[in-house]
């Protein structure tokens, strides 16, 4: 982590700056405000820009002027402002304030590429002190601290084990390649703080993080007990800070118990898996009676869900979430089939709408659910059997056609996806499957055409009729025949209110009549050719 030399003063343009320290009661001082590093090194880089040189022009204006600027001369405002900022900044973490504050540069000379301006900075008493640390950063920056040496030893392993291999006592530490100057003078300081959490509830968990990765590498456990707490308190914002808190802390020795608080924010020790948890979350939303709240539930757990597809990489995982999914979409349909039985019942039409208003909206409710689940697998690659599953509800087809469409229609909206899934590849069920679930739905889609288009806001007619087309042109030319021209009968009648299926009406036509009129003639050449070669010549 750290270089030791032996001290050597350095030649060369210096410029060292003490600055005013905070004195505890006790002798001790404590970590100076960050605004000194930052004017610090700020005003160091303005310095060690290369100026542009003087042109002529502005060289004699300048000699023309000065006699009128030696008259008007005065102490720099700026200097004074500066100064008055470090004691500002520094008034809240003392009890009393050393206010000395001395600038001493040595006589400028000429620029050299070879040497640069080096600032240094002093912090601390010496006159109560028995040992200096000298911190080299980067940039030629470097800081002085005057520190105490049982102080040091008593908080820090790693300053203890580095004094106890001098056999002499060392009156100067020089540590270099020093990556967060700043942040080892703060953690040092903290080493004379008794109310370490006071300190630290004024930081952000940026520097809070800063400070734990000084801490560590110093061995001061105060200090990494501290900012555990304060980890484990303090909220996290955003994903990325919550990141870099997790990172941070992992890093951290496994025998630190403390580490175990912050990491269970995002770790979790019950036995439950979390596949017991999402089948309970669905079972919540799939129960939910409140219009607003289900539906942005709903739309909030399947972007979830579709943000983080290894939610389940595990085989045996998702094959039990999968499972439980086809057990809360068979509960659905049992509940559904029990609704249309209620509703085909004769004199259910002319009842009140107190009863039947409420079978009706858990009519609409069931469809619901079962759509949702149907994304949900559909996403997984795993609604293969749903379609089966619905391709097999004959019954409820056949109660289809004995309900008003306004209670109905949103039944065949999942039709619809099951068609618009199969169009789109999403789902690949076997043909007998697609052939059932043609034969059992189609009719009832094509009698709800009409409501579909003007009653759900989420049906999508160029989107439902490609898929209707390439679900009927993956069967079997015979069974397209079949089906396309049982449509054409409807469309023929309704227009408009019957679904339009002329692109696949026009791709069945082409492999009726064009390829196989095509293939028939390639046969008559191919038998004229080989009858020409046969005939002897004359």
């Amino acid at each position: 982590m750290a270089e030791f030399r032996v001290p050597k003063v350095e030649q060369g343009h210096t410029k060292i700056r003490s600055v005013p320290i905070a004195v505890t009661p006790e002798g001790f001082w404590c970590c100076p405000s960050p605004v000194i590093f930052q004017k610090t090194l700020k005003s160091h880089n303005l310095q060690n820009k290369p100026k542009p040189p003087a042109s002529p022009q502005n060289t004699s204006t300048q000699k023309k002027q000065s006699p009128q600027n030696d008259k008007r001369t005065a102490p720099t405002p700026s200097r004074a402002r500066v100064l008055s900022d470090d004691q500002k900044a520094l008034s809240s973490d003392a009890v009393s304030l050393n206010t000395t504050t001395m600038v001493v540069e040595r006589p400028a000379k000429p620029n050299n590429d070879n040497s640069r301006r080096k600032v240094a900075i002093e912090f601390g008493d010496p006159g109560t002190s028995d040992l200096k640390v000298v911190l080299f950063g980067k940039q030629g920056f470097s800081v002085k601290m005057s520190v105490h040496r049982s102080v040091l030893v008593e908080n820090s392993s790693f300053f203890a084990e580095q004094l106890s291999q001098n056999q002499s006592p060392l009156s100067c530490l020089e540590i270099g390649d020093c990556d967060d100057v700043e942040i080892y003078v703060e953690t040092v300081g903290l080493m004379y703080c008794k109310e370490m959490k006071q300190r630290l509830i004024k930081q952000n968990v940026a520097r809070v993080l800063r400070l734990l990765k000084v801490a560590e590498l110093l061995g001061f456990q105060t200090c990494i007990h501290s900012c555990l707490e304060y980890l484990e308190a303090v909220p996290w914002v955003g994903e990325e800070e919550e990141e870099k808190v997790v990172s941070s802390v992992r890093h951290l020795k496994s025998d630190n118990l403390r580490v175990n608080p912050v990491l269970k924010r995002v770790a979790s020790d019950a036995s439950r898996p979390p596949n017991d948890t999402l089948t309970h979350i669905m079972e919540l939303v799939l129960k939910s009676n409140e219009e607003k709240g289900r539906r942005e539930m709903k739309t909030l757990v399947l972007r979830l869900l579709r943000e983080n597809n290894n939610l389940l990489s595990d085989v045996n995982s998702a094959e039990i979430c999968s499972k439980n999914i086809y057990n809360s979409c068979q509960s659905c349909l049992n509940s559904l089939l029990n609704l249309f039985k209620q509703a085909a019942e004769p004199g259910f039409v002319d009842t009140s709408m107190e009863s039947k208003g409420p079978v009706a909206k858990q009519i609409s409710l069931e469809a619901d659910n079962l759509l949702w689940l149907l994304d949900i697998l559909a996403d997984r690659q795993a609604a293969e059997e749903f379609a089966l599953m619905w391709a097999t509800q004959v019954e409820l087809a056949t109660l289809h056609s004995k309900l008003p469409t306004v209670s109905r229609h949103l039944i065949s909206c999942i039709t619809a996806r099951l068609f618009v899934g199969i169009g789109k590849g999403e789902l690949l069920p076997s043909k007998d499957t697609r052939q059932l679930l043609l034969q059992t739905w189609f009719q009832p889609l094509i009698d709800d055409y009409f409501w579909l288009q003007y009653s759900c806001r989420s049906f999508d007619r160029k989107v439902v009729e490609e898929g209707i087309g390439r679900t009927i042109l993956t069967l079997p030319l015979e069974d397209q025949q079949s089906i396309l021209m049982a449509w054409l009968g409807c469309f023929l009648k309704a227009g408009d209110n019957c679904p339009n299926l002329q692109k696949a009406f026009e791709v069945w036509w082409r492999r009726t009549f064009l390829r196989s009129y095509v293939e028939q003639h390639e046969e008559d050449l191919l038998q004229v050719g080989e009858a020409s070669s046969t005939t002897p010549s004359t």
